[in-house]
C-alpha cells in the first residue's frame, strides 16, 4: 500500500481541482485545499507559506478568473513563480501541473497564457511536471450556456477528445503521488476514450437533459483560433493516455 503523503491542491474548489482532493481522499493522501475560499491566495501569496508547510507535493489547477489573455497571464505568472518559491522554502519536492492539449499551436489568447505558465512552472527550482488534458466533459454545458441568445445556442465547430474531469484528476493523483513519476520537465497527455464533434455532444446533452435550446454549428474565420479548433490541433498525440468514460457513458453517469 502506498504510504500517505501531504498533498497541497491549487485550485482545490476548482473544475478539476474538487475531484483530485476526493481522488487524494479516497486513496488515504493528506490534503491541504488551496483556494481564495480558504484563506489561501497563490496570486498574492497571503497564506500559501503557511499551506505548503510539510508538503509532499503540488497539483496545481488553479485558474484567473477571465480567459482574457493578459489577465490570465498575469495570474499564471504570479501562481508559478509564488508556488516555487515559497514551496522551495517549504521544502515542497514536486509540482503537477494541468494544462491543455495542443496549446503550442496558438499564438494568443488563454492558451498562450498557459504556455507562460507551463514555461514558468518548468523554469522553476522544484521539479515539475505536465499534465495537458483534453477539454473537459463538464465544459460541454457551460459552453452551451455561455453561447446561448433567444433560446439559441451558437457552438463553435470543433473537433476533440472530451475526457471527465475525474479521470483527469486521478492521472494528476498517480504523478504527484509516484515515487519516480518520470523525468522533471516532462510533459504528457490524457484525453477521452474517442474523439468527439463540440456541436454533436451539444446537441446531445441538450437533448439528454430536455432543454428547449437548439443548437447552431458557428465559424468565425476572422479568429486566427477557428482553423485550428476545427483542423484538430486540441485532439491529442498518439502518446496520449486514454481513458475514462465516452461524453455519452459520462452523461449517463450523470443522470444516474
Amino acid at each position: 500500500m502506498q504510504a500517505s503523503q501531504r498533498i497541497a491542491v491549487a485550485g482545490a474548489t476548482g473544475r478539476v481541482g474538487r475531484h483530485v482532493v476526493d481522488v487524494l481522499g479516497e486513496r488515504g493522501h493528506e490534503v491541504v485545499p488551496i483556494a481564495r475560499s480558504a484563506g489561501v491566495n497563490v496570486v498574492t501569496g497571503e497564506g500559501l507559506a503557511g499551506a505548503l508547510t510539510g508538503v509532499d507535493a503540488v497539483i496545481d489547477a488553479a485558474t484567473p478568473p477571465t480567459p482574457d489573455e493578459q489577465v490570465a497571464t498575469d495570474f499564471f505568472t504570479a501562481d508559478a513563480r509564488n508556488l516555487h518559491e515559497l514551496g522551495g522554502k517549504a521544502g515542497v519536492e514536486r509540482i503537477v501541473l494541468v494544462s491543455i492539449i495542443g496549446i503550442d499551436e496558438f499564438t494568443e489568447g488563454y492558451q498562450a497564457a498557459k504556455q507562460v505558465q507551463e514555461r514558468e512552472t518548468l523554469s522553476g527550482p522544484i521539479p515539475a511536471r505536465i499534465l495537458r488534458a483534453a477539454q473537459f466533459h463538464e465544459f460541454v454545458e457551460e459552453l452551451v450556456e455561455w453561447g446561448t441568445q433567444n433560446g439559441v445556442s451558437y457552438i463553435p465547430k470543433m473537433r476533440t477528445q472530451l475526457v471527465a474531469a475525474r479521470t483527469v484528476a486521478e492521472e494528476l493523483a498517480d504523478l504527484a503521488t509516484t515515487s519516480e513519476p518520470g523525468a522533471p520537465g516532462s510533459i504528457s497527455e490524457i484525453a477521452g476514450p474517442r474523439e468527439e464533434n463540440l456541436v454533436d455532444v451539444a446537441k446531445l446533452l441538450v437533448e439528454r437533459r430536455g432543454k428547449p435550446t437548439r443548437i447552431e454549428a458557428v465559424s468565425n474565420p476572422d479568429d486566427p483560433a477557428t482553423e485550428l479548433y476545427e483542423q484538430g490541433a486540441l485532439l491529442p498525440g498518439p502518446d496520449a493516455t486514454l481513458a475514462g468514460p465516452t461524453f455519452e457513458e459520462w452523461l449517463k453517469q450523470q443522470a444516474a
